[in-house]
């Protein structure tokens, strides 16, 4: 005879409670020792330990990495425009001699100043994500904001010099856009150098050259003839609706490049 199961009865075992022949029965072969382990063996120097892999001898010291080496630092900091509103330590309030006295944590970025309220961070780039300076490395590195400042200027210039820009036309309507997908590409008008390129390719154009910064990846200019009405409007809408769905916004708002200064567009 046989149960539901389809097993003789006279086997033993049910779908209910412990089923001793189906729980030994199925399962795989044991893996315990046969042997007791050999203590004296010498031991594998090779041998992982608890899947920890050995740093390569040639592989540069922690200390050295560019958030604890000021060298390593000012070599690769970079200028970030962010959103109005972004909280921080202005440079131009810190004293890094009271921050170093004061044991409390400064894990605050630090703020400069960036083109119509718009702040500016600075970051060390890193395999896929950045690592925002703050009052820790200020304080860490020994320097003084100001030097934190010029170098990440002096390197944003440097990749401004080599980046494309990317030019467009149609009837009297210039745009030039950079988006190298490196990331500065917002940040490049912070350079006095970029703003004069946008003033002499879109001034003669004759009407207002309009600047847009609607994401951390793009920069976008344009101009058109002073009886080009419609162009301001329609430009400031592709800038609102590129910073709605942007990762990484910076400002919805459209501006003008007036006398080498951007000037908020109103309306």
């Amino acid at each position: 005879m046989t149960d539901e199961t389809g097993r003789p009865q006279d086997e033993g075992g049910s779908d209910y409670g412990s089923d001793i022949s189906r729980d030994l029965g199925d399962g795989p072969p044991a893996s315990w020792r046969d042997a007791a382990p050999d203590l004296l063996a010498p031991i594998n120097a090779d041998a992982p330990v608890s899947g920890h892999v050995p740093t390569s001898a040639d592989a540069p010291s922690v200390s050295l990495a560019p958030e604890h080496d000021w060298e390593a630092a000012r070599a690769v900091l970079i200028p970030l425009l962010r959103p109005v509103g972004t909280i921080g330590l202005r440079l131009a309030d810190v004293n890094r001699s009271a921050m170093a006295l004061n044991t409390s944590s400064h894990t605050l970025p630090l703020l400069g100043e960036g083109p119509c309220g718009l702040p500016v961070i600075y970051a060390i780039p890193a395999s896929g994500f950045d690592i925002v300076v703050n009052g820790e490395h200020l304080v860490s590195w020994g320097v003084e904001p100001a030097e934190i400042h010029a170098a990440a200027m002096a390197n944003l210039a440097a990749w401004s010099a080599a980046a494309p820009w990317t030019g467009e036309e149609s009837g009297e309507r210039q745009l030039l856009s950079s988006d190298s997908g490196d990331g500065p590409d917002a940040t490049r008008i912070l350079l006095p150098e970029v703003r004069s390129h946008l003033a002499s390719t879109l001034g003669a154009v004759g009407g207002p050259i309009f600047v847009g910064l609607p994401d951390r990846h793009l920069l976008v200019a344009g101009a058109s003839a002073a009886a080009d009405l419609d162009f301001g409007a329609q430009l400031a809408g592709f800038v609102a609706d590129h910073a709605d769905g942007a990762d990484e916004p910076i400002d919805r708002r459209l501006f003008e490049l007036v006398g080498g200064d951007l000037r908020p567009v109103a309306g």
